[in-house]
């Protein structure tokens, strides 16, 4: 697949072509919701708790007397049914960690990258720079790039400056290359791939390297 690359006015330089085998294979949409609800499952703390019937501190006289009164019979005051009783079958402490092989998390990001692929919400950039590290300087790009469409911009390798600049803009994100996941290439509109990151892409997706 071929497509242009654009400089950072959003004025057509050169094209590239995209590897086949991360930007055109079949889109497995089953896949790619496997890996978003392992990656949002992991990210839950599971610090989630209820206080029992035995972690309630109430009295342990029995409050009315076991005959006579018409009523149920009832011994304790900790029990769910009562306010202030524990919890019955509440949440507890766990892990809701999932687990999925290498092949198929990598599989799964080919999968989204060839659907934004398809759909156009690739732009590739010759550089990706800002030479004073300002929020308007980014957000005057984007505009040129992507208009006023969400973005996540790859970079190849750490740069603050950028980094630092993005993190004030509600419609953009930065992101390294190596950590490209499923949940942010789904929940923007665009993805802005320079040079450098498309080379650190190739390297680490490409069928042809090791999984």
């Amino acid at each position: 697949m071929e497509v242009p690359v654009r400089n950072m006015s959003g004025q057509e330089v050169s094209k590239v072509t995209l590897s086949p085998d991360i930007f055109e294979v079949e889109v497995n949409v089953g896949l790619m919701h496997q890996a978003y609800v392992r990656q949002m499952a992991n990210a839950r703390q599971g610090t989630h708790a209820t206080k029992t019937r035995s972690d309630v501190d109430r009295t342990k006289a029995k409050w009315f007397r076991q005959k006579g009164t018409g009523r149920a019979r009832h011994g304790s005051r900790n029990a769910p049914i009562f306010v202030g009783g524990g919890k019955a079958h509440g949440p507890q402490p766990r892990s809701y960690e999932k687990d999925m092989p290498k092949k198929m998390r990598r599989e799964a990001l080919r999968s989204a990258l060839s659907a934004l692929a398809k759909d156009g919400q690739i732009v590739v950039v010759d550089d990706f720079t800002v030479s004073e590290g300002k929020t308007k300087e980014v957000k005057q790009v984007l505009s040129q790039l992507v208009g006023d469409s969400t973005a996540v911009i790859l970079l190849a390798d750490r740069n603050e400056p950028i980094e630092n600049a993005t993190r004030n803009l509600d419609n953009a994100m930065t992101l390294r290359a190596m950590y490209l996941n499923i949940r942010d290439l789904l929940s923007h509109d665009r993805l802005i791939i320079p040079l450098g990151a498309l080379e650190v892409l190739n390297a680490w997706l490409g069928k042809n390297q090791a999984e």
